[in-house]
């Protein structure tokens, strides 16, 4: 299953790591890459206990994904038309 991960560095530089379609599920980390894998380890933890207590499950996101590859290949043509400063999106 894939969720959308939001990260934000914290005025103190902590990063806070959520998923936004699982209420609750927050963690953080001193780094990105601290808080990417708290946020994983958390998010386990949360399925196992919708799971447990026969709750549903958020769906997956597989349809996000192909927009933010869709995004990707329009920022990358802007890039190549040296004449075009702004992307429509």
């Amino acid at each position: 299953m894939k969720y959308r991960i939001l990260i934000e560095q914290d005025e103190d530089g902590v990063f806070v790591a959520e998923f936004p379609s699982l209420p609750g599920c927050i963690s953080q980390g001193k780094t990105r890459k601290e808080a990417l894998q708290n946020i994983k380890d958390a998010m386990q933890g949360y399925i196992e206990s919708l799971k447990k207590h026969k709750e549903s499950i958020p769906p997956s996101i597989q349809e996000e994904m192909a927009l933010s590859l869709n995004i990707k290949k329009r920022l990358k043509q802007a890039r190549q038309n040296s004449q075009s400063k702004y992307v429509r999106l």
